[in-house]
């Protein structure tokens, strides 16, 4: 399992201070939500923190897009230093030509999925893709209560993958804990997403271990 701290509950004003703190525990992502007020209520980050950070950082940026018109930040994202971008199926009426987009930036490509909309919504498009985010609550904001019912998504989503020969990475967002992460982890999630849990306590590292710990069952 792999840990993906989140930004969006870090220290706003010293950014790349918590990013360093999480880097050096051995994480393998940073996961940035890009949200633009309107397919979310909220207002985040854009292209210009991610080159900010990439400057100050060898992780795997994660980049979370809960945007209208998707594709209108692809190129930007891909220049400024994403790693892999991920879109709403609910976003767009167009996602396989956005993840193509991705990948002809050369980025790795995700597709999102809120927790009310179902599996069969992306079935087509993944062969397609690098990860497929499954949000276990809904997006928008940080420290939400993790929702139960999503367990069971996550593991028809792995079970789809063996079924079908896929090697996406199962990442999940949202109320991941010390005691979530092994309900997701024993269903297959292998990226889970944590913020207020790591940049909320007065020692991130050791929440770092603890999800570890529980990934680990």
């Amino acid at each position: 399992m792999k840990i993906a701290p989140s930004i969006l509950s870090a220290d706003f004003a010293n950014l790349a201070h918590d990013v360093a703190i999480v880097e050096q525990t051995g994480v393998e992502y940073l996961h940035i939500d890009i949200m633009d007020g309107h397919f979310v209520e909220n207002l985040t980050f854009g292209a210009n923190v991610v080159k900010a950070l990439r400057k100050h950082s060898k992780l795997v940026f994660d980049c979370h897009l809960m945007v209208e018109t998707p594709e209108k930040y692809i190129a930007e994202l891909a220049m400024a230093g994403a790693d892999l971008i991920g879109v709403h199926i609910e976003a767009t009426p167009h996602i396989h030509r956005v993840l193509s987009q991705i990948k002809e930036a050369g980025v790795k490509a995700e597709v999102v999925i809120n927790p009310g909309t179902p599996l069969t919504a992306i079935m087509e498009i993944l062969p397609l893709v690098d990860q497929v985010l499954v949000m276990t609550v809904d997006p928008g904001f940080g420290g939400q209560a993790f929702i139960e019912s999503t367990v069971s998504k996550v593991a028809r989503l792995a079970q789809l993958k063996q079924e079908a020969g896929l090697d996406f990475e199962i990442e999940v967002d949202g109320g991941i804990n010390a005691e979530t992460i092994e309900q997701v982890a024993k269903a297959g999630a292998t990226v889970a997403v944590a913020g207020s849990y790591i940049f909320n306590a007065s020692d991130p590292v050791e929440q770092i271990k603890l999800l570890k710990q529980g990934a680990k069952g």
